[in-house]
């Protein structure tokens, strides 16, 4: 908010004061109207019109979302998105992290290779479904959530979408993942896998559930790009795209 010190300011405040406190004596009917045109006009002068409403803050907010969102879901989904990205690649399950390097020495690269591969594929088929419940958050936003979000950290949106979502996300992709995993063969390359571990017998190697497994990593892995996505709309300008979020996150 802009300050200011100028006596003329401070002048025209006084006599418009006086003047609204005779509008009231003379013709009480007028006052309400009277008052708020006064107030808009004070706050013209003053430097602080344009102040966010709630409405304008939530519009904002659900505009980011929608934004953030459908751009998570596009990047995970396309072809490499998880295999390619260091940062989200679902890799090998633990039980078979341990004899990785034994397993490799022996000649079992392939094998791992393509079940780590095929893993990533199914979770970027599964992907699209995300947006659908995303944007059901997203209409259910709060004038509260979304004052909270705005003034908050870095991945406060991200943050709000993981509480809102990831149970009801869990559910949808796990059926999801596991016809995917059909689709592109993952329980066969990892029945192969499994077989290949069993010659390398280390402790805690037991077995585990596959499907919840890859399910948990690529929520995680698309939670990542969302945040990335919010912080993008948040610190670079350029990724506001539009006009209210340009006020919004400008104003912030």
């Amino acid at each position: 908010m802009k300050k200011t010190n100028d006596g003329n300011t401070i002048f025209f405040c006084f006599v418009a004061a006086l003047i609204l406190t005779s509008i009231v004596a003379v013709n009480p009917a007028r006052a309400q109207s009277e008052v708020g045109d006064f107030f808009k006009g004070v706050q013209k002068m003053l430097g602080i019109e344009g102040e966010l409403s709630e409405g304008k803050i939530a519009a904002g907010l659900k505009e980011a979302l929608r934004i953030g969102s459908g751009n998570a879901v596009q990047n995970v989904s396309r072809k490499g998105g998880y295999y390619t990205n260091p940062q989200i690649k679902i890799p090998l399950p633990e039980t078979v992290r341990k004899v990785e390097s034994l397993a490799r020495a022996a000649g079992f690269s392939k094998q791992l290779d393509d079940f780590e591969m095929s893993m990533n594929r199914a979770a970027e088929k599964a992907a699209p479904e995300a947006k659908a419940i995303f944007w059901d958050a997203i209409k259910k936003m709060s004038f509260s959530d979304a004052r909270k979000i705005l003034k908050g950290r870095e991945n406060e949106a991200t943050l709000y979408f993981e509480d809102k979502t990831r149970d009801r996300l869990s559910e949808l992709f796990k059926p999801i993942i596991h016809q995917s995993m059909s689709t592109v063969g993952v329980t066969e390359k990892y029945q192969a896998v499994e077989s290949m571990v069993a010659r390398f017998p280390i402790k805690g190697s037991g077995r585990f559930e596959l499907d919840q497994y890859v399910s948990d990593k690529a929520l995680d892995g698309l939670f990542y790009i969302l945040a990335q996505e919010e912080k993008k709309i948040r610190e670079d300008p350029a990724a506001r795209v539009t006009d209210l979020l340009k006020e919004v996150f400008g104003k912030k």
